[in-house]
């Protein structure tokens, strides 16, 4: 009975011991990195250059690359010569870190006094409207397709307001 007695303490003595933590701690520390935020440069505006219409509707799609193709339809007709630009951006951010271009959602009217035309179908030269900083800086072009009148008047027609491109960090 001393042996069991003995033993009986023995094994309380072990349980105390085992119940006797109650918990443990430690430290951590909290930290954030700010990063140069991305910039957005314009550096060439889109020119659909010269065209020439009849009494029928049409469009031009221009295509967003350094040497743009201009597609017509309908009642539209190029013309050679001129200035035939994409517009073009240089987005400027932290090397190596991809970012997200956004294009407008609606049209944008280029007026010549009363008249105008539109242009929507935004469109850009990255996959997914996407691209890379690889050295800190990266170029991209962006074309769309213009809306013209049948019998359109003749002029310059220019946007009364800019279209907005924006860029974001991935």
């Amino acid at each position: 009975m001393k042996k069991f007695f003995l033993l009986a303490i023995v094994m309380l003595g072990f349980a105390a011991a085992t119940f006797a933590q109650t918990g443990a701690s430690t430290t951590a520390s909290a930290t954030a990195t700010i990063v140069a935020p991305i910039t957005i440069t314009e550096i060439l505006n889109m020119d659909f250059g010269l065209l020439a219409v009849n009494a029928t509707l049409g469009t031009v799609e221009l295509t967003p690359a350094a040497s743009p193709v201009r597609t017509p339809a309908g009642g539209v007709t190029l013309i050679t010569g001129g200035t035939i630009t994409a517009a073009e951006f240089t987005v400027t951010g932290v090397a190596g870190y991809t970012y997200t271009i956004t294009l407008p959602s609606t049209s944008t009217n280029i007026l010549n006094g009363a008249n105008f035309m539109w242009v929507d179908t935004w469109m850009d030269d990255k996959i997914s409207h996407q691209g890379t900083l690889a050295s800190g800086t990266d170029n991209f072009y962006v074309g769309g397709t213009l809306h013209v009148h049948a019998s359109q008047a003749a002029g310059i027609y220019t946007s009364a307001t800019p279209f907005t491109v924006t860029v974001n960090y991935n």
